[in-house]
């Protein structure tokens, strides 16, 4: 199975956004092995667009310039010089399903988050996200 996972990390074309369904070590290992970066980010007791942003600049180490809105958000994924990488993950675990956002804000992060995707795939990198309840 690891063998598996680990050839779908690195396939452009099937990384996207979705909900993790297999064990957190899983999918930590897999990464490890398949050269890709990983990003966990602890969305336990985090409520709100400013929290949700100072965690992500703070896991993802976002440059000074960062400016903790939505489209610095957008910004930092679509660089990532300072890391870089064959591809990367973005390990979203323990938060609630909305991560305490209100429709508008969630409906963002979600265009945000597909939009890196496919900018990603452009550049011939993976980039995935991933849901999860468990930390």
């Amino acid at each position: 199975m690891s063998e598996v996972l680990c050839e779908r990390l690195l396939d452009v074309q099937e990384a996207g956004v979705y909900r993790l369904s297999c064990p957190l070590a899983v999918l930590e290992a897999n990464v490890a092995l398949s050269g890709l970066v990983l990003f966990e980010v602890d969305l336990t007791a985090l409520h709100g667009k400013g929290a949700f942003l100072a965690r992500m600049a703070q896991v993802l180490g976002a440059p000074d310039w960062f400016g903790h809105n939505w489209d610095a958000l957008a910004d930092v994924l679509g660089d990532l010089s300072w890391q870089p990488a064959d591809g990367y993950v973005l390990l979203l675990c323990g938060g609630e399903a909305k991560i305490g956002l209100g429709d508008s804000d969630y409906a963002i992060l979600n265009d945000i988050f597909n939009d890196t995707v496919s900018y990603w795939r452009s550049q011939g990198k993976p980039f995935w996200v991933f849901f999860s309840d468990g930390l």
